[in-house]
């Protein structure tokens, strides 16, 4: 019986009929936030998205299929952590969070679906950017005040083509380069290792571009981590492969002129000296066709390591735009206002005890 003296009966018959004394102030309220949220939506400037799929090369083939199927089904990646990479495919996103990456997309040539606009996409983000025109002025403003308390800032790229520094950014640039992050996303699933890239931007045929150019910027950036090590070795064979060439070439020159200038001699002395000049060329012959054994063997190396990514989703224009949804925005936006309208005429109601 104690218990049912703590149960709280909801009198929807009461509420409805509270709530059906309110029907004008519901109509107004309606009208009115469908008017301001239509007003508001109406010019904020559509957006696209453009999604590219990658399938990266798996850095170790020797566990056993069955363990690392066991192991991706909880959410690990077996593969990816016994392999020899620091980078592997669950740390690609972290990548877009570098703003060395995010600088190397800057100098990108792109162009809209409209042919009006044609530059870089440092520019484009600057310069060409569509905002809310009932928030424009207010923006204005905000940029003419902040001009009275910032100092000049000369630090970045302020000219087109003009190359950034990430390592010192301007905070116009450091804005754009957030602006950029924001834009692009970059997951990985965790069973698979396939890679996802979402570009966001207002027009199509940008959105399509960058994220195709962010497809290839991130491919190389893997290819030329995966292969550094390779290339260096290779680099190095290459400069012991030169030195060892030169080396023999006069070594031949040398024995070549003795030759030619000790014809039909029968001196043991000449034949001595003729018989080490060849016996050194044979020797710097040997070395540097053991170095340009070794270098080749170092290019293989390099064609080795280099990983190969299977594009399993291509980067399209998009047709139709993926937001904001002006009738859900409009919808919502009545339907909170209906629900605090409610709660506040239900206020004494709810707190009835």
């Amino acid at each position: 019986m104690g218990e049912n003296k703590n149960l709280r009966i909801i009198d929807f018959e009461r509420i409805i009929k509270i709530l059906k004394t309110k029907k004008k102030q519901y109509a107004w309220a309606g009208v009115i936030t469908f008017v301001l949220a239509t007003i508001w939506i109406l010019p904020q400037p559509r957006y696209y998205d453009c999604e590219v799929e990658l399938a990266p090369e798996a850095n170790d083939v020797s566990l056993s299929g069955g363990l690392s199927s066991i192991a991706s089904s909880f959410g690990f990646d077996i593969g990816s952590l016994s392999g020899a990479d620091a980078i592997y495919p669950l740390l690609y996103p972290d990548l877009f969070k570098s703003p060395e990456f995010i600088v190397g997309l800057f100098d990108i040539r792109i162009r809209s679906l409209d042919g009006e606009i044609e530059t870089d996409y440092y520019t484009y983000l600057n310069q060409y950017q569509k905002q809310n025109l009932l928030l424009l002025p207010f923006s204005k403003a905000l940029e003419y005040v902040k001009q009275w308390f910032e100092d000049e800032d000369n630090q970045g790229k302020d000219e087109v083509g003009k190359t950034l520094n990430s390592f010192m950014l301007s905070k116009t640039d450091f804005m754009l380069m957030e602006k950029v992050m924001n834009k692009v996303t970059c997951s990985v699933d965790k069973k698979t290792n396939v890679i996802s890239i979402v570009v966001r931007d207002q027009d199509p045929l940008v959105c399509a571009t960058i994220a195709d150019s962010v497809k290839e910027h991130l491919q190389n950036f893997i290819i030329q981590y995966r292969t550094s090590k390779a290339r260096q070795d290779c680099a190095y064979y290459q400069h012991l492969t030169d030195s060892a060439k030169l080396e023999y070439e006069e070594a031949l020159r040398q024995y070549s002129e003795y030759s030619d200038t000790h014809k039909d001699v029968i001196l043991q002395a000449f034949i001595s000296e003729r018989d080490k000049l060849e016996n050194d060329m044979s020797e710097k012959y040997n070395a540097y066709n053991m170095m340009n054994t070794q270098l080749q063997a170092m290019r293989a190396k390099v064609q080795e390591r280099t990983p190969s990514f299977t594009t399993l989703k291509s980067a399209t224009v998009p047709i139709k735009p993926a937001g904001p949804k002006r009738m859900f925005f409009v919808i919502g936006m009545v339907f909170l206002v209906f629900v605090a309208m409610s709660i506040y005429y239900l206020r004494e109601l709810i707190l009835m005890r």
